[in-house]
């Protein structure tokens, strides 16, 4: 089955007036690299880097792009970067329905259903939810109407009170991954869009310590190689590992912002409880 979202933007935009030179600073600043290094990396020298962000040297478009590169700039922001130097955007954005994506949108469609019976689905840069298979689709049984109407956002049925939150039998821990992946993609992106999604979730209440110690683990602790999520279903306990899979090189903003998510079962349980409900 699949679930496609209204696209929204994942930046507040770039200020006309603040030239290019000042964002590439920032972005250098933020990445922590020091002009000479950035210099080094572009093939040029310290001084060049020097008089771009200091307004006193216009960039080619070829440096914009070199630069945005080795500061591994998203490419919805490689685009600002070009129109604050006075160049075209380089790279389109096409509608997820646009029939140029009809391949890419049935190529993750196969490729979310062939996952089945474990879970897997397909977001956004807003963690809107662009497709999901049957697995997902069995964790949501239960979950109220108004957290399923479009579009569907992962973060905020993951963490919600009235969402999956009370089946995560190990909250705390699962709740401070995702925000932690949140505050990452926060750095990478500067989304303001994002970091409101962010405070909103994050707002929601947190699981207070269990007293009682069934916060969490099973009686027989299974070794685990990676932090599981620990969800409840039909009274069993299953146990998955979150992978999270992006397109290389990207050419597109709308390609370079979607992730494929597949949850890996963790436990010999899981997997034969899942096979079970599929046959």
């Amino acid at each position: 089955m699949t679930i496609l979202a209204s696209g929204s933007p994942t930046s507040s935009g770039t200020p006309g007036d603040r030239g290019v030179g000042p964002l590439l600073r920032a972005w250098r600043e933020q990445r922590r690299v020091s002009q000479l290094e950035l210099a080094l990396r572009a093939d040029s020298s310290a001084r060049h880097i020097s008089f771009i962000e200091t307004g006193r040297s216009r960039p080619s478009e070829d440096m914009v792009l070199r630069l945005a590169e080795h500061l591994d700039v998203p490419v919805r922001e490689r685009n600002s970067l070009l129109l604050a130097a006075g160049y075209a955007p380089r790279y389109p954005e096409t509608p997820l329905d646009d029939p140029a994506l009809d391949a890419l949108r049935e190529g993750m469609e196969r490729l979310i259903q062939g996952y089945e019976p474990y879970p897997a689905l397909v977001v956004d840069a807003m963690y809107d939810v662009v497709a999901a298979n049957r697995g997902i689709l069995m964790l949501l049984d239960g979950i109220p109407e108004s957290l399923l109407a479009p579009p569907l956002n992962a973060m905020r049925l993951t963490l919600h009170p009235q969402g999956l939150a009370p089946r995560i039998r190990n909250l705390r821990e699962w709740r401070g991954h995702l925000l932690a992946q949140m505050e990452r993609q926060i750095a990478l992106h500067r989304s303001e869009p994002l970091r409101a999604l962010y405070e909103e979730v994050a707002a929601y209440p947190a699981p207070e310590a269990a007293a009682d110690g069934q916060d969490a683990q099973p009686a027989e602790p299974v070794p685990y190689f990676a932090l599981p999520m620990q969800i409840e279903h039909e009274g069993r306990t299953l146990s998955f590992i979150s992978s999270i899979s992006t397109f290389n090189t990207p050419m597109d903003v709308t390609v370079a912002e979607l992730a494929i998510e597949t949850l890996l079962p963790a436990d010999p349980a899981t997997v034969k409880y899942l096979h079970s409900l599929m046959s």
